[in-house]
Order: C-alpha cells, then structure tokens, then sequence
C-alpha cells in the first residue's frame, strides 16, 4: 500500500478514536446549525462530568488542560470568531465526519482536533512531562516521593543532577564559538578568506577594512563560491539576488563562522540562514521591487512615522533610523522594505542630515527613551554618530539611550576598547543609562571577538542585551538553551525571544507559537532566573510588541482547514485605550514538525507541542 494511502487511513482513524460519539454525532447533523447545537451539547456533557471527577498528582494538569480545550472548542463554535478568522472550523469537522473532505488536504487539521480531543477527554499527557516519558526517571521519583527533611532533600537533589544531565547533554549538540576546537577550526578560515582577499593581519583586524570588503553583489557570490561550497539552492537564490539588484551582504568576518568543509547544514544552519536568502524570499522581493515601501512593510512604520527618521510606538520610546544600510543583511530583516544593499557608503547621513529627527526629540519630552537603530548605527563615522548622542544626551528628559545594532556579531572589531569607552561617556550615573543590544542567533556566533567586544563596552559601564528571532533554524529542542548558556559567557544579557515576523516573504523562517510557548515553559525553565531573561514577544503590525507569555491577550479562535491556528491578538493597549485586536494565521504545528523532520529531528520531541496555544 503507498504510504500516502496509509497515512490517509492512519489519519482518519487517529481521529474519531479519540472522540467516536462525535463523528456520530456530526454524522447525523442534517444542517451546520444541527451540528453546533450537537458538539455545543456533547461539551456540555463532557464538561458536567469533568467537573465530578476526583483527580491527584499528574491527572489535576491533564484536567487543565482539559478544561482550556473545552474553551477553546467553544470559541471555534463562535459565529462572529467564524466571520473574523474567515473560515468555519466546525464545517470542516463536519464534512470530515460526513465523508466531504479529502483527509490529505487537512491533515494539519486532523492532526490539530486529534490532540484536542485527547485533551477535552484528558488524555494530553501534560502532566508527565518530557522527563516523565522515561519510566525509570517516574519510577524513582515515585519511590522518594515519601521521604521527608534531609534524605528527601538528598533524593530530590539526585533527581535534579539527572534532570540537569540531561538538559546538558541536550544542549551540548550545539557549539559555542568559544570552544578551543571551533575556534582553531575557524582561525584557519581566517587565513583562507584573507589570502583570497589579500588581507594582512592588520587590514583583517581593521573595521574599515572589512567593512569595505563585504561580499556582496556578482564579485562577492564569486568570492562567495569559491571559499565554501554551496548548494544548488543557495546559489540560485544569491543569483537571482545579485541579477535582481536584492539587498545581500556578508562581511569577511562573518564568513568565516560558515562551515567550509559542507554544504549540509549541519553545523552552521543557523549562520548560513542568517545571511543566505531562500529562493522564496528572493523572489518575493523580486515581485516587489516597485512596490515594496507598502507591500513589505509588515509592521507599519509608514504609519507610526511621525517624520522622516522616527518611528513611534509607545508613548515613552521612539526610534531613531539613523541610516538604511548595513555589514551585512539578515535573510528575515524587518526593514528589508527600505534596505538597497550591504554598505552602502554613500547613504551615510552627515550631521545635519540627522539634526531634523534630532530635532524632533527635544520638542517631545515625553519620550525618555530613545532607540538609536537602522540599518545599523554603529557602522557611522565617529563625528556623526558622537554628534547624534551628543544631542541626545544634552537634553535634559531622555534617561535612557538604547543603541540596537548587530555590530558585535558582523564587525565585532569596531568596537575598541577606545570606542566602547566613548559610548560610556554617555552614561552618567542617576541621570542616563546607556546600553546596546545585539542579535545572536547562535552559540555558532558568539567568538572570542564577540567576547571582547562585549568585554570592552561592560568596562565602559554599558549593559550588553540580545534580542533572538525565533527562526526555524534556532528552534530545535533545548538549542535556544545553549545559545542562552553562550550569551552568559560572553555576558551578554536575554532580553526578547521574537517570534519571526508573520511576513509571508520570510514562510521559510515561520515556527508556531506553540512552539515559542512549549520551549519557554519545557526548555529555558530549566536554566536560572539571570540567564533566561528574555520575554517572548509578537510585534504586532502598527501596534507594537505583545508578549506572548501572557495567554489572557490572545484567543484560539479558529484552525483553518491546512491546520493553520487562528489567533486574535489583543494589544499593548489593553486595559488602556479602546484598540482592535488583529487576526493572525499562524503556520501549522504538522507543518513545521514536518520540516523538523527535514533538519533531523525526532517529531517525539515535540509531542506536547500541541498543548500550548
């Protein structure tokens, strides 16, 4: 039998097993208003039983979990969430049940209402956890559960030393860049990117230098191809890139974190994803090269820009675009609507070109905070870049000077020690704090120069904080973990995990918000408080960051017949001002665990995925 036609059968079983009476019950529903009034009474049901029932130990959190299913299955029975989600999930349910849809073109559904169901009967296994798979590890537990004092205490720690076994063996999958072995390794990349450049130490060591050797366009893909090997769809893609005049950058420095024996991924995804784009991607931009100052601006900016340069948000912080190039461009960049290219000199602003947005902060006191950003601002001339902080800090009301550049992980030799110390003459003690924050991907990229940069800038006085986007290639089990464990060594502060913007552009970065959910509670609890620091967040097109951790500003209200979630998330401006909430369709978990699978990953792993909404 193909296995398409198991999968199939396999799928439709998995199903009605779970809930039987309900495929009944839809079954025999002669109209759609017949089956809502059939499953809103099957809840009922379900729900006046639940509630006589005596329950301990793991079955009180299925029981939970149960009772967070029955409400969200309640929400999919809501006209009005039908009307805004733009699809009916209970007619889908219903036409499976009656035969009317073909299993293969929903089976992220399927998938989807096979785990509610297992939930709403609490059977979602929550209340085990991941640890509790292993019946040695439940065996023990339950065999010192009843000590107390002193030899419970030792029994409880012997737990603890195998739970952290295991969260370190995890872990240890995904390198550090300032592990000797890597580091020697890539100290020979050096060497190779320098005598194919003709690069002295010192030209290698300059910031100018690498900064005006960014691989980019025909001759930098050239570069490019004879140093690592490529895959056919990562030369196409940056073909196609170069031929249609798409922004694409790397800078020496960085290149040298690739992986130069392979091709495969294995051992740099997460650096090759950053600065390789997807044909997808490439060919969206394509689409929109005369349009894409609306089409792509997925958050808005035209909208929250009050004047040319500054974008806000909030009612305290505002942002500050100094410029519009970079080293080198992020595959998933934001702002890939208003970047031409990596480095470009020659839109460098001079002083007076920044004195108008300058302007424009001394004439709103309200805003105390001040994100100084891009493109990247530290790529500047020193006398621009100290006159727009000079300005800032001569007024009176901004407390608080952020500078949001990836500096440290392209061109971390900029930052000197005699530079770093320049940037902390900001900073005054009760008046002005000063800090940068950067955007780490991965253990891959946090280097010996890394570590000095960041050393540099916290002699200076200045807090070093990160911000990592929640890609597909930083989601494997316990990987954003080791990246957390990377960052504390360097010293560098978690400060967001970012859900990958919903552009449709970047579909080849999407993971669920389950998934950013499922790690925060299942992965990065595990790590102290200090080193897991970091807040999920949603940047919301117009409205700014939602925080995904607080689950009273979302709803479930909906999943689309390819398995897609629906969400309606609610605003910042929740509880203050009255504000529309906002839609969202997120990619599918079966999706996503396929592709997973594609990476080498166990689709086990993740079984509780389907758990966090």
């Amino acid at each position: 039998m193909h296995w398409q036609q198991r999968e199939t059968i396999s799928l439709d079983d998995r199903l009605w097993r779970e809930a039987p009476s309900v495929r009944g019950l839809l079954e025999s529903a002669e109209t759609l208003t017949d089956a809502r009034q059939a499953f809103r009474g099957w809840l009922e049901r379900i729900e006046e039983d639940a509630a006589t029932d005596v329950l301990s130990g793991a079955e009180r959190l299925d029981a939970a979990q149960q009772a967070e299913a029955i409400q969200t299955l309640r929400r999919f029975l809501s006209t009005p969430n039908e009307a805004i989600a733009e699809t009916s999930t209970l007619r889908t349910l219903w036409e499976l049940a009656r035969g009317a849809r073909d299993l293969e073109t929903v089976a992220g559904f399927v998938d989807e209402f096979t785990h509610l169901f297992r939930a709403v009967h609490g059977r979602s296994g929550i209340g085990r956890g991941w640890l509790g798979k292993d019946p040695d590890v439940v065996a023990r537990h339950l065999e010192h559960l009843p000590e107390v004092g002193r030899r419970a205490g030792k029994h409880r720690s012997q737990f603890l030393d195998e739970a952290a076994e295991r969260v370190l063996g995890r872990a240890s999958a995904f390198p550090c860049g300032l592990d000797e072995g890597l580091s020697s390794e890539r100290r020979e990349h050096v060497m190779r990117i320098r005598d194919a450049l003709a690069a002295s130490e010192w030209e290698w060591n300059s910031w100018e230098w690498q900064a005006r050797h960014v691989l980019k366009g025909r001759e930098g893909f050239n570069t490019l191809r004879k140093l690592v090997p490529l895959r056919l769809e990562e030369a196409t893609a940056v073909h196609e890139a170069v031929r249609a005049g798409i922004p694409w950058g790397i800078t020496p420095y960085y290149l040298s974190l690739f992986d130069f024996q392979s091709s495969v991924r294995t051992n740099d995804a997460q650096v090759r994803a950053q600065v390789m784009p997807p044909l997808p991607l490439v060919q969206a931009m394509v689409e929109h090269q005369s349009d894409r100052n609306t089409a792509l601006d997925f958050m808005g900016e035209h909208d929250t820009s009050p004047m040319e340069r500054i974008t806000r948000r909030y009612p305290h912080v505002a942002i500050l675009k100094v410029c519009g190039t970079c080293p080198q461009i992020c595959s998933y960049c934001q702002r890939n609507w208003e970047i031409d290219d990596a480095m470009m000199w020659d839109r460098l602003p001079s002083r007076e070109d920044l004195d108008p947005a300058l302007d424009w902060f001394a004439e709103h006191p309200a805003v105390f905070d001040v994100l100084v950003t891009g493109g990247d601002p530290l790529i500047l001339p020193d006398d621009v870049l100290f006159h727009a902080l000079d300005r800032l800090a001569a007024m009176p009301h901004i407390q608080h000077i952020r500078i949001g550049t990836r500096v440290p992980v392209t061109l971390p030799m900029r930052v000197t020690q005699k530079f770093a110390k320049r940037l902390g003459q900001y900073a005054r003690i009760g008046v002005r704090n000063v800090s940068v924050v950067t955007h780490v991907e991965s253990g891959l990229e946090v280097t010996p120069e890394l570590a000095q940069a960041v050393a540099h800038l916290r002699q200076a006085g200045i807090t070093v904080f990160n911000q990592l986007v929640f890609t597909v290639y930083a989601s494997r089990r316990f990987q954003t973990v080791a990246t957390r464990m990377a960052l504390n060594r360097a010293g560098i502060v978690p400060y967001y995990t970012f859900y990958t913007k919903g552009k449709s552009e970047h579909r080849d970065y999407l993971v669920p918000i389950a998934r950013i959910l499922q790690e925060r509670k299942e992965e990065a609890r595990l790590l102290p408080g200090i080193v897991r620091t970091d807040e999920p967040v949603f940047n919301v097109p117009r409205l700014g960051k939602h925080h995904l951790r607080a689950a009273q500003d979302r709803e479930w209200i909906a999943v689309r017949p390819d398995g897609r979630r629906v969400y309606l998330i609610h605003p910042w401006e929740k509880g203050i001002a009255p504000v529309e909430p906002w839609p969202y369709a997120d990619v599918s978990i079966r999706a996503y665990l396929e592709r997973m699978a594609s990476l080498g990953e166990e689709r086990s792993d993740y079984d509780s995925i389907w758990y966090y909404s």
